[in-house]
């Protein structure tokens, strides 16, 4: 009974608490609700203060910027009237110098028709006064101009004559002294030194022993640098010297080089003489590039086929009477780009053509026809301009002149030519029978190589085995004296050396 009493009192308790929390509740969420009013009448009283504030500095901000638009408005329409106002004084301007123009040009066209007036009537009145004088004179026209001209002529032809002789003498002398003048110049501008090529070089020696080694045994070692270079070395006649002859000068020279290397080597035999001079012919021909190379870039032209720059720098070893051809091709450059300064002539074309006049002797030993014939072929074939080739050929004369370049590169080459010790004929003789005596050599057939030596009084021929015995050998060596005999002029005697070598060569593998 007190368990039932004690849950019912605890189930009213409940009730009456849950009554209770349930108005407090409610009491709370009123009061919390008035204060959330509150706040939000506040954010909306602040927001439409801010936004009248907003509201009026836009208003403000717009009467400022259409107050600036309009004085802009203004300011425009006052300048495009001022604009408007300057084009109607100039058109108005020019309205009237349109009429000044008009009555110009009438004022002219009436002078016109007056001069064209007055001009019949002169032409009229001529024509009236020469009937008139004709009639007088009882002659035609023609013939009264011709009787005319003939008594003037026989009364002053002295005089005219001895006239045109003092014009004639004086223009001459004037044209000379120029001439004089402009050559001075051109030859005071450049000046290339002489060398004198001669047929000998000279390579000194360490020591006395040497010599025997160079020769070796039995004389194998110089026959065999002989045979390969296609020179002469006299090796007893100077002390700690040995002396190179031989009148090609790159024959001389691959065999200076490869003699220098053996001494410095110090193992001299024939393998060893073999492989110097194939060192050397490579040196000589790096040689020839850097000389080529140095000749272009001392006249001053560029972009040149390197081949071409290649055949010129062959020059470097080839003489004319004893003058070096390469330093002659640039002193005729030189010349010849300085008279055409002087006389107003193509400077470019002139340098060109000096340079490359003499071509063709850098192969002309290799190939039939003058040289100049072949310095055309050359440069044609390397794609130079015709007007270099149009100047460069006529410098001997064997073409005409078809340019003024032409005649200045031929001067040029005179003067470079006739300089006093340029050159010397008997020099350039000798070497010409030199060259002709390997010529007539190398024509027969089976003939691998042929070299002049001593002077000229021995020809040295190398046969090829294959083609040629021994029973030939000595057939060709009677056939090239014969041909000899038959063809060059030469003091003494010459001597016929054919020599007949082969070689077997196997490897051990």
């Amino acid at each position: 009974m007190n368990q039932i009493i004690l849950l019912i009192t605890g189930t009213l308790a409940l009730a009456l608490g849950s009554v209770l929390g349930y108005y407090a509740r409610q009491s709370i969420a009123k009061r919390n609700w008035k204060t959330i009013e509150a706040k939000l009448q506040k954010r909306i009283a602040k927001a439409k203060e801010d936004s009248e504030q907003i509201l009026a500095e836009a208003k403000e901000k717009a009467t400022t910027l259409l107050e600036t638009v309009k004085q802009k408005e203004d300011q425009r329409r006052a300048e495009l009237l001022k604009t408007e106002q300057l084009l109607l004084k100039r058109e108005n301007a020019l309205d009237g110098k349109l009429a000044d123009f008009d009555l110009k040009q009438k004022d002219f066209q009436e002078k016109v028709e007056k001069l064209k007036e007055v001009k019949k009537s002169l032409e009229s009145l001529k024509e009236e006064a020469l009937e008139n004088l004709e009639r007088v004179a009882r002659l035609p026209r023609e013939q009264a101009k011709a009787e005319l001209l003939e008594d003037l002529e026989k009364e002053y032809q002295r005089d005219i004559l001895e006239k045109l002789r003092k014009l004639e003498k004086e223009g001459q002398e004037r044209l000379e002294k120029r001439a004089k003048e402009i050559i001075t110049t051109a030859i005071q501008k450049f000046a290339l030194p002489q060398v004198q090529e001669i047929t000998t070089t000279t390579v000194s020696l360490p020591n006395e022993e040497i010599k025997g080694r160079i020769i070796g045994k039995e004389g194998r070692n110089i026959r065999t640098l002989e045979n390969l270079t296609g020179v002469e070395l006299v090796v007893d006649e100077t002390p700690e010297a040995v002396v190179i002859s031989g009148f090609d000068p790159i024959r001389r020279q691959v065999a200076k080089v490869a003699l220098e290397k053996l001494i410095q080597d110090g193992r001299i035999q024939p393998a060893r003489i073999e492989e110097k001079v194939e060192e050397a012919q490579r040196e000589i021909a790096s040689q020839i590039k850097e000389a080529g190379e140095a000749a272009v870039y001392d006249v001053g032209l560029v972009a040149l086929e390197p081949k071409l720059v290649q055949l010129l720098g062959r020059l470097r070893f080839r003489t004319s009477y004893g003058q070096n051809v390469l330093l002659h091709s640039i002193e005729v450059a030189h010349l010849a780009g300085a008279l055409a300064s002087e006389i107003g002539a193509n400077v470019l074309i002139c340098k060109k053509a000096g340079l490359f006049h003499d071509i063709g002797k850098a192969v002309d030993q290799q190939v039939e026809g003058s040289h100049t014939d072949i310095g055309i072929r050359i440069l044609e074939k390397f794609g130079m301009e015709p007007e270099v080739i149009t100047a460069m050929k006529a410098h001997h004369e064997e073409y005409p002149y078809e340019s003024l370049e032409a005649v200045i590169v031929q001067t040029a080459d005179q003067i470079s030519g006739a300089r006093p010790g340029a050159r010397k004929d008997t020099l350039e003789n000798y070497l010409k029978r030199l060259s002709d005596l390997e010529n007539i050599a190398v024509g027969f057939s089976g003939v691998d190589k042929a070299w002049a030596l001593q002077a000229g009084r021995e020809i040295r021929i190398f046969v090829k085995p294959e083609e040629i015995d021994d029973l030939q050998a000595r057939k060709l060596a009677k056939e090239v004296a014969n041909k000899i005999q038959e063809e060059l002029k030469y003091p003494g005697e010459i001597k016929v050396n054919v020599i007949r070598e082969s070689r077997v060569i196997e490897y051990a593998k």
